[in-house]
């Protein structure tokens, strides 16, 4: 039996069905349905039974034979202030769920961010403590990050303890996201309403490393079936694009959509990662070895699926 948090969510959704493809259907799913577009992620799943997220942990004692937690689950939101919001969903939540692994000697994988790193004037190795949390989302990542390499640092025996410091992801599966989705979704949305798609003054300038979900999906895998040593792994493709890159890559599809700019928001200004480009050499050096989808190649798959499922 698998434990997924954020099973509803854009990655965990995303990972539930390469799940099912691989015949896994023994999964509790854990999540909350508060929208309906969640909702659809499951749509044409296998699963075992699902909770809410706010009940979960009490049913979490009296579960047995779990072969793996693979924990998802959090509130993304790089623009939420509630820090007490933030701890109780992104550090004690998960502290709660990694007592219990390492109690039952369960193999945990979870998802970090590169938001750790924040604007990266000191790179992104996750071999460094070159950390610089540049909102509250951030800190509350890092808090647990931090927590985890407490936790490796102990003699004790422990399970399988990994987690994944996503970089930019974007594919199918992210629409409940709303203003945190990613921004070639965003382009959609606008397309399909003025066929314009606005982008930041100086795009060209601004880099991110962006990675398709379903590369997400096979290094989440990759971790599960394979024995590697417990630590904190950067995901990224290791290859940064610029936002005007990507607006490129959407107008190669829709011939007739319009490029725009706005000025760059005041508000933004000091709380925005202008460059993100993951080493990933540690994860080359545990084995991973898959080529990782470039925008030219992913952009084109994940706009046929918005249209296909529109």
């Amino acid at each position: 039996m698998y434990i997924l948090t954020g099973a509803a969510g854009f990655i965990g959704s995303n990972l539930l069905h390469a799940l099912n493809a691989k015949g896994i259907e023994d999964i509790i799913l854990v999540d909350n349905l508060n929208k309906d577009s969640k909702k659809h992620n499951l749509a044409n799943t296998r699963y075992h039974a699902y909770y809410d997220k706010k009940d979960f942990l009490a049913v979490l004692p009296q579960l047995q034979n779990i072969s793996a937690i693979l924990h998802q689950g959090a509130c993304s939101s790089t623009t939420e202030t509630d820090e007490n919001y933030l701890h109780q969903n992104n550090v004690a939540y998960s502290k709660t769920l990694l007592d219990y692994a390492i109690a039952h000697q369960i193999p945990f994988i979870y998802a970090s961010s590169a938001a750790v790193y924040g604007d990266g004037k000191s790179g992104f190795s996750d071999s460094s403590n070159a950390y610089f949390p540049i909102n509250g989302y951030a800190n509350s990542k890092l808090s647990f990050d931090q927590h985890v390499t407490h936790i490796l640092q102990e003699k004790n025996p422990l399970p399988k303890i990994i987690g994944l410091r996503y970089f930019n992801v974007y594919g199918y599966g992210e629409a409940h996201k709303e203003h945190m989705s990613s921004v070639i979704y965003k382009f959609y949305q606008s397309y399909l309403n003025n066929k314009e798609i606005t982008l930041f003054e100086g795009s060209d300038q601004i880099l991110r490393d962006f990675i398709h979900v379903e590369d997400i999906v096979k290094v989440n895998l990759f971790f599960l079936e394979n024995q590697v040593p417990n630590g904190i792994y950067n995901v990224g493709t290791g290859k940064a694009a610029s936002f005007l890159a990507l607006a490129e890559a959407f107008k190669a599809q829709y011939t007739d959509a319009i490029i725009t700019t706005i000025p760059f928001p005041e508000i933004l200004k000091h709380k925005y990662q202008y460059f993100t480009e993951a080493d990933i050499s540690r994860l080359r050096a545990v084995g991973y070895q898959n080529s990782f989808q470039n925008i030219g190649e992913a952009v084109p798959i994940y706009l046929n699926k918005l249209r296909k499922n529109a």
